[in-house]
């Protein structure tokens, strides 16, 4: 009877097959058939979902449906809170029950650390549209009346958090896509992929071939296989996840209302309530949790679908014990079922989200360690980007182009059980973690560098934040406020302003373009210009919707030949962008990316001509290699590529070569250095010398949230440029509108903790923006940060407050820099015998000849730079102080001298 049903389903389906599709969907869990219904309703047509089996087979099925708002990132609470309000409202819609209960969940902290980790996530919750309180353990208690107290001293509360049927949401969810129109075919095992010259897909199944313009890998933990079918190595890898459901407990059953969900953090599990018993899922320290790693070696076995593995209570039995402490009712309850099932992991625990660099029209949907909550969220945001052809918001973070070869079996095990044994860990600012490091991925000075250096890890890269002397605390010591790096970050920015330093910029992304069209392409890829021969500049690639999608560093080398520079976590996610254009546009061109292959130090500060000099015949000076110009060199015997140009605002190049060549280079700067007080410096100090030299950072200032008129990048966007660059258009229009918010420069006194960027800025007890990055100043000794902020309150000298670790700390809105660039100064210095002697000039000339004190002065009660308010780094912010000191009578115009 079975063979005879499941010939009859075959014959069904073959009448409905369909030979063509927009986009096929591969893999039908949550995640898979969120996305054909979120295509399907925004109107797409010719969606089709395969599954090889059953919808929910794999990991949907037995998962424990939790949902909740929270989420310790920034933009995935976007699709946490977007999941939520599509479950509150899918069964009107659809007619589907999905089991949906909302009782809350709460964050318990039983240590002093994890009260500040709640302060920590509250202020950057707040400027969010998430419901989160952090309450005390009296409201604990009332929520939660089965919870021994004792050690608890606070918790993070999410109101509409809770937990909803797996099975029901999926078939919810498909009866929606169905009813807008979208086929879902099963069973269809994908058997083969072959891509077109065009960019399509041929996808083979056992009922026939679909020709798609598009594929979507969401087949969870098949991916790797769907992925090898086309030659690539996704690193996921299953691990054994458990959680415990017990019998009716009385306790339990007695209560009017449902417990909230309740998530231990020390104890490192969640509970909640099952009925009138309790359901509980603990995350065993990753030296007891099991991977499933012959999976990742030799695929899954045939047939597993919805199969489990063997349960093992004694592996949980601490984290049994620690909930039976917590909830001690649990002590007498009798346990029925433990569920042991596969759930996927990505190395970090993010998920793969969007498309594939390298191969065209491949998308991922994967990786998914809590694909409940995701799905939702996951399939609006793809959705939107598939529909649109630019992501909806920033989440770079899932990018599925932050790995790439480097992620072989034992990285990919090594990260799986870190990330799965510190699911609870705190969460620490400037987080680390060491396990599956060092990759392949190292510069040729890594060793050298490495006994003296705390290293972070950059898309597979190790570079040093920071450098230990002796008498340092040495290690890595997190906190949420000033810790063991503080001092030493100081050393190094005095280093790069009063001496010379050395950094490894390696890990930068490095591109070649060439052809006969590379010209053409630059200029519809950039809002800036094209850089002249033997020059460089910045620029930015928009969305068509003018966000702000990569920040690239672009130097013409030869006639049509161009070296292309990104950060160390945008390398493919930019180049895929590039490649799309290139191909989409039919351009004449060949890119080649050149990240490994290229060695790269920085040396900056006043005396890096001086170093330079020592190892080079090429003439150094000002007039002989100007800022922003670009020479073929050698260094010590060594051929390369020196730029004149330095993240830290000082006098500085970057130095590009061979890979095998770095140490050469490195070591000879060292000792032509000694006498002129040579050193290492690290990413923290760089980031700090950036900050108030009012440079912005992609990622942080700029990303797919912002446009670059928001973000003062005024200079670098070329609106009357002939060439029809992307996002040309839209920008016109955000111009000719005018702008509701601006990227505003805020100083502030602290206690021994600093801005990192993503806090909440409040105004008359409202929110009224966010912080997007920040720092310590310590050549002004003060907080530093830049912040989104309504239009009308940018105003110089505006005061506003910032939120840090529950404390509100008032901040000025600051004329930025606070501290001017070394070209800035140097033409300044060339064109002083234009400046009047008046008290002003002398006070300018004087910051201008010193070279290392560039603080702030007080001038007729107002704060500016040492220059007065005229001299802004960028022209978006107006001086709008009306003191003496900014009136048209004493202030120049160096309009023509902002670099």
């Amino acid at each position: 009877k079975q063979t005879e049903g499941t010939r009859n389903y075959q014959s069904m389906l073959e009448k409905r097959w369909k030979d063509t599709a927009d986009t096929v969907v591969i893999g039908g869990g949550c995640v898979g058939v969120s996305l054909v219904y979120h295509l399907a309703k925004a109107g797409v047509k010719d969606v089709v979902l395969l599954e090889k089996s059953e919808l929910t087979a794999g990991s949907t099925w037995h998962a424990a449906g939790l949902t909740t708002y929270y989420h310790p990132g920034i933009n995935m609470k976007k699709i946490h809170y977007y999941s939520i309000k599509l479950y509150e409202k899918l069964e009107k819609e659809t007619g589907q029950a999905v089991g949906f209960h909302q009782p809350g969940s709460i964050r318990i902290a039983s240590t002093p650390v994890r009260v500040d980790e709640l302060k920590y996530q509250m202020t950057r919750t707040h400027w969010h549209p998430t419901p989160q309180f952090l309450i005390e353990p009296e409201k604990i208690q009332e929520l939660f009346p089965l919870l021994n107290i004792n050690k608890v001293l606070a918790g993070l509360y999410n109101p509409g958090d809770g937990h909803i049927d797996p099975y029901s949401l999926t078939m919810a969810l498909a009866a929606g896509a169905r009813m807008y129109g979208a086929e879902i075919y099963n069973p269809a095992p994908v058997t083969g992929l072959t891509p077109t010259s065009n960019g399509k897909w041929d996808v083979q199944t056992p009922q026939g071939t679909l020709r798609a313009n598009r594929i979507v890998n969401a087949a969870g933990f098949w991916a790797r296989e769907v992925g090898k079918l086309i030659g690539l190595e996704h690193p996921t890898i299953p691990v054994h996840h458990q959680y415990v459901v017990t019998a009716t407990v009385p306790e339990v059953k007695a209560l009017k209302t449902e417990l909230p969900v309740i998530r231990d953090l020390e104890g490192s599990y969640y509970l909640r309530q099952e009925r009138d018993g309790l359901l509980f899922g603990p995350y065993e320290k990753e030296h007891k949790m099991v991977l499933q790693d012959s999976w990742f070696r030799d695929g899954v076995p045939p047939g597993f679908g919805k199969e489990l593995f063997e349960s093992d209570l004694d592996r949980i039995m601490e984290h049994v014990e620690c909930a039976m402490e917590m909830v001690p009712v649990l002590k007498n309850a009798d346990i029925i079922n433990i569920v042991s099932g596969p759930i996927t992991y990505s190395p970090d625990l993010l998920p793969m989200v969007g498309p594939h660099q390298d191969v065209r029209n491949y998308w991922t949907a994967i990786g998914f360690g809590y694909g409940i909550i995701h799905a939702g969220g996951v399939g609006k945001f793809l959705s939107d980007w598939i529909v649109n052809e630019e992501p909806p918001y920033d989440l770079i973070e899932c990018d599925p182009n932050r790995y790439s070869k480097w992620t072989n079996e034992a990285y990919v095990c090594a990260k799986a059980r870190e990330s799965y044994g510190f699911n609870n860990v705190v969460g620490y600012p400037k987080e680390e973690r060491f396990a599956g490091r060092p990759t392949h991925r190292v510069s040729g000075i890594y060793h050298l560098l490495k006994p003296r250096a705390s290293m972070g890890f950059h898309t597979g890269w190790e570079q040093p934040h920071w450098f230990y002397k002796p008498g340092d605390d040495v290690g890595y010591k997190p906190s949420f406020r000033r810790t063991n790096w503080f001092e030493p970050v100081g050393r190094e920015c005095r280093l790069v302003m009063e001496k010379v330093g050395v950094i490894d910029l390696t890990p930068f992304g490095k591109f070649m373009v060439q052809g006969k069209d590379s010209v053409k392409l630059l200029d519809r890829l950039f809002a800036n210009v094209v850089p002249k021969r033997g020059t460089t500049n910045i620029s930015h690639m928009l969305t068509l919707t003018g966000k702000v999608y990569a920040e690239v560093t672009v130097t013409q080398l030869a006639e049509g030949g161009f070296l292309l520079i990104t950060g160390s976590g945008s390398e493919l996610h930019d180049l895929r962008w590039i490649e799309k254009e290139a191909i989409e546009g039919n351009y004449d061109v060949e890119v080649t990316n050149v990240t490994e292959d290229v060695g790269v130090l920085g040396v900056a500060g006043p005396r890096s001509r001086v170093v330079l000099q020592k190892l080079t015949d090429q003439d150094m000076s000002d007039s002989s290699f100007k800022f922003l110009h670009c020479k073929s060199i050698q260094v010590a015997g060594v051929p390369l590529r020196a730029i004149r140009i330095s993240y830290t605002g000082e006098l500085g190049w970057e130095l590009y070569m061979g890979s095998k060549h770095t140490a050469t280079v490195y070591q000879a700067l060292m000792k032509a250095g000694q006498e002129d007080g040579i050193d290492d410096f690290g990413t923290y100090a760089m980031s700090s010398l950036r900050l108030e030299k009012g440079f912005r950072g992609w990622g942080a200032e700029m990303n797919c949230d912002t446009n670059p008129l928001e973000a003062g990048l005024d200079y670098f966007i070329k609106l009357n440029k002939p060439a029809d660059f992307i996002g040309k258009k839209a920008l016109q229009q955000i111009k000719a509108q005018g702008l509701k918010r601006k990227l505003a420069y805020l100083t502030m006194q602290t206690d021994e903790v600093d801005p990192e960027g993503n806090e909440t800025i409040w105004f008359n007890n409202k929110v009224v923006g966010n912080t997007t990055s920040g720092a310590y100043s310590y050549n002004t000794q003060q907080s530093l940060a830049f912040g989104y902020l309504p239009i009308e309150l940018c105003t110089l000298g505006q005061q506003v407050e910032v939120e840090l670790l529950g404390k509100k700390y008032t901040a000025t809105v600051t004329q930025e820099p606070l501290v001017l660039t070394e070209p800035t100064r140097t033409r300044l210095q060339k064109k002083s015998h234009n400046v009047d002697n008046s008290r002003k000039s002398a006070a300018t000339l004087q910051a201008i000849t010193s070279g290392s004190s560039f603080g702030l002065l007080k001038n007729e009660g107002c704060y500016v730079n040492s220059l007065g308010c005229a001299f802004s780094y960028l022209p978006v912010f107006g001086c709008e102080n009306k003191g003496d000191c900014c009136s048209p009578k004493n202030s120049l115009n160096y309009d023509h001298l902002i670099i």
